[in-house]
């Protein structure tokens, strides 16, 4: 039994890392690409965690945002300048501003 609570222990451990080395690269991804215009609501951008302006956002849905994203919107240059972002990094970007 002991050799199974180990195994599961160490599964959680690791998992929690790759979760912790995830957020960091996320956080990274922000401060390079995101943060100049949505910390502050540059040229109409949505500021991270205001949930009233990005409200109407989310409701569009997803891959109307995702397109946005991708092709850029308004102001928004495409992908907003992260060119390495992968969609589900994009996924997880939108996600940390939009709460």
């Amino acid at each position: 039994m002991m050799k199974y609570t180990s195994a599961a222990l160490l599964a959680l451990v690791f998992a929690s890392c790759a979760s912790v080395a995830d957020d960091a690269a996320i956080n990274a991804k922000y401060e390079k690409s995101c943060k100049l215009c949505h910390d502050g609501g540059l040229m109409g951008a949505p500021k991270t965690g205001d949930v009233a302006a990005w409200a109407p956002r989310l409701e569009k849905g997803n891959d109307v945002l995702m397109k946005h994203i991708k092709e850029g919107f308004n102001a928004m240059p495409p992908k907003g300048t992260c060119m390495d972002c992968t969609d589900e990094e994009f996924q997880k970007l939108l996600e940390k501003m939009s709460k």
